[in-house]
């Protein structure tokens, strides 16, 4: 495979140089920014922290991918989100509902599963590729579920966190089929809401471990 192959995916790109999606390109500013400021609560928390680092390497592989707009760029970009989708599996299922031993590593590995039964059926519905995303709001709805009753306050951020992600979801599908009358696109919107979903996804995991501490203490 050739890395370096070009690829031409957003409303905003009309050539190959670098700086040929600016706004997509700047607004991964946003994922740094967030990782900072989630960073003075995430340092006393080992899971937070992880969160927080992978957070900020989103935004630098997202830089990289939109302004080179390569194969490895393109990696670059989807390895950190699976990393902190795989992160916060795990923490969740240790922290929020207090699996040990083997279970929370077997209910991570199981998302790749959930999600390979869940794309097909939201690209089936017309999310094109977006829908390989759509797996997990779907998820962590359900999340929100189980816990309303174990700790509603954390369900209720997980429910914000997924719905903040919906939205998202349906800037970065409208690109496409608005760039005719608006060239700019609106995946940089994605780049924004996201990150605002992500800092809000580690402070509802902050929250909910620094609650049980005071609780023990």
């Amino acid at each position: 495979m050739d890395w370096t192959a070009q690829i031409d995916s957003y409303c905003e790109r009309v050539d190959f140089t670098f700086w040929s999606e600016p706004a997509n390109a700047v607004t991964n500013a946003a994922f740094l920014i967030a990782a900072l400021f989630v960073w003075p609560m995430a340092k006393l928390l080992p899971g937070a922290r992880a969160l927080a680092i992978i957070l900020f390497l989103i935004g630098l592989g997202s830089f990289a991918f939109h302004t080179t707009a390569t194969r490895w760029g393109a990696m670059a970009d989807s390895l950190p989100i699976l990393a902190f989708i795989l992160t916060y599996i795990f923490l969740a299922s240790r922290d929020f509902f207090g699996l040990a031993g083997w279970r929370p590593y077997v209910l991570t590995l199981g998302f790749i599963p959930f999600a390979a039964v869940f794309t097909p059926i939201f690209a089936w519905v017309g999310m094109g590729s977006s829908a390989a995303y759509a797996p997990v709001p779907l998820l962590i709805f359900i999340y929100a579920f189980l816990l309303r009753h174990s700790a509603p306050q954390t369900a209720r951020g997980l429910a914000i966190g997924a719905a903040t992600l919906c939205v998202s979801i349906g800037f970065r599908m409208l690109d496409a089929p608005i760039c005719g009358v608006f060239p700019l696109g609106t995946h940089f919107l994605w780049h924004l809401l996201n990150a605002v979903m992500l800092a809000h996804m580690i402070r509802v995991y902050g929250a909910h471990m620094l609650e049980g501490r005071a609780t023990l203490g």
